[in-house]
């Protein structure tokens, strides 16, 4: 595996992010034409109309189920870089970082951590700017 840096560690699980919204991309249309097909049917329409909302509800449960992983990963890297903060300085991570620009700092080396961290604080730099400005790459391999 190559080392993790700023140009690689965006992570995308196959199954996940290209065959299930494949598919789920395919029934949505699948249902729709399904749905126009039975405009003049009324004897389908009811069915049509019923698959088109379960593939959406379905699709809505699928996206919020990684959002919601995602939000509660943040909340822990948000614990973990404030007591890395806290270890590393021995004072409480500054309140005006945001929770993205906590999960950006988790890139940073403990060398760079502290001067970076109160540099984000300071001029509210971007998450995206936090990740650019580490020099000394930490890898997350545990993120998806």
């Amino acid at each position: 595996m190559a080392t993790q840096n700023y140009a690689n560690h965006a992570r995308i699980d196959p199954l996940y992010h290209r065959v299930l919204f494949g598919v789920l991309s395919l029934t949505i249309i699948g249902a729709g034409v399904n749905l126009y097909e039975s405009l003049g049917d009324h004897q389908r329409l009811y069915s049509a109309s019923l698959i088109l909302v379960l593939v959406l509800c379905l699709t809505l449960t699928t996206l919020y189920a990684r959002i919601y992983a995602l939000k509660a990963q943040d909340r822990a890297i948000r614990v973990e870089e404030s007591f890395r903060h806290y270890l590393l300085t021995g004072k409480p991570l500054d309140s005006r970082i945001t929770h993205k620009q906590a999960t950006a700092l988790r890139f940073a080396s403990d060398a760079e951590f502290p001067a970076l961290a109160a540099r984000a604080a300071a001029e509210g730099l971007a998450p995206d700017a936090i990740k650019r400005a580490v020099k000394d790459w930490r890898a997350d391999e545990y993120r998806v």
